[in-house]
């Protein structure tokens, strides 16, 4: 009889201790293919070693804090970001009625509990738990961390929050309040980064629905290649003006 050989031990992370090498974590034949890691803490100086490195927290209640480096990692190269028609036509109209409006972190900790308040098909909980809301706050008092805000008829109607090193862009979560608002805000934050030429937007899973806007997969090593080069470039400032949405929505229309 054929026997499964034991998976490898899961290091464990003192507070303030280093990451493993990526190409350590669990592969495709462990139970849960890109986990690096456990334990440690979430304070601004751990977050922002592990996202310089492609790695990011994800755990559920009960659980320790748990580090991944998925391979493949999903990412959203800007320039090939599909705004589909029915969004585009949405989006030109609310913007001739002066109805939306895109603001960057005009109140972060109202998103990043929005999304937390935010059960995704397939899930009974949520992994943003008051610890990673207490973090990632803290991260965004630190400049590191922005929330883009889909403002409709002058009340917030979904949005995301995401993490900006250097010239690298790790998207988080998003929820909407109204239909398509989360998807007005993915949109509102590509017209910015095609702006300010950061190229990649880190999606970290592989979904149908990234996919069908542009998201591919990159090999971690390529991933993180790209993620050390990105940190050598200056960040860009976090404020969004109208006139990002011109190119964005005029290639689009003639793509259409």
């Amino acid at each position: 009889m054929t026997q499964t050989p034991p998976t490898r031990a899961l290091p464990w992370l003192e507070p303030g201790q280093a990451f493993p090498p990526v190409e350590s974590a669990w592969g495709g034949s462990d139970p849960a293919p890109g986990l690096l890691a456990a334990g440690g803490v979430l304070d601004v100086p751990t977050l922002v070693a592990a996202y310089s490195r492609g790695i990011f927290p994800w755990y559920s209640a009960g659980q320790p804090i748990l580090w991944w480096s998925t391979d493949p990692r999903m990412v959203l190269e800007t320039s090939a970001f599909r705004l589909h028609r029915s969004l585009r036509k949405t989006v030109q109209q609310y913007l001739r009625e002066g109805r939306l409006e895109i603001r960057f972190d005009d109140d972060f900790e109202r998103v990043i509990r929005a999304c937390a308040h935010t059960v995704r098909q397939g899930q009974t909980g949520t992994w943003i738990l008051p610890a990673m809301v207490e973090a990632y706050v803290r991260l965004h008092d630190a400049g590191m961390a922005h929330s883009v805000e889909t403002w409709l008829d002058g009340e917030l109607a979904g949005g995301l929050y995401c993490i900006n090193l250097g010239s690298m862009v790790f998207g988080e979560s998003m929820f909407s309040r109204q239909s398509n608002a989360s998807k007005m805000a993915l949109a509102a934050l590509v017209a910015f980064c095609r702006a300010q030429d950061l190229p990649l937007i880190d999606c970290q899973q592989d979904t149908s629905h990234l996919a069908s806007l542009g998201g591919r997969l990159m090999p971690r090593e390529a991933f993180c290649s790209h993620v050390r080069t990105a940190l050598l470039h200056p960040a860009p400032a976090w404020k969004f003006q109208p006139v990002y949405w011109q190119e964005l929505l005029l290639e689009d229309g003639r793509r259409a």
